[in-house]
């Protein structure tokens, strides 16, 4: 019998940990989870963010700037 495997353990970050990775302020990282940029999980009156939609977000915004560092 086929057990499925275990799903990865995700994991969900404080609006103002994602403002420090990020370099923003909290009030940014509020404005982009209410247009719904940055998907979050409303937990009580906070916010959570998980990694993997964080980690998203940052790749879909990344402009060419990596090709500076190469010449």
């Amino acid at each position: 019998m086929d057990t499925p495997a275990p799903r990865p353990r995700l994991r969900y970050l404080t609006v103002a940990e994602v403002a420090e990775i990020m370099r923003v302020s909290k009030m940014t990282v509020y404005r982009l989870t209410k247009s719904g940029d940055l998907p979050a999980v409303r937990v009580g009156r906070s916010y959570r963010v998980p990694q993997d939609a964080l980690d998203a977000y940052l790749e879909r915004s990344m402009t060419g700037g990596q090709d500076l560092a190469h010449g």
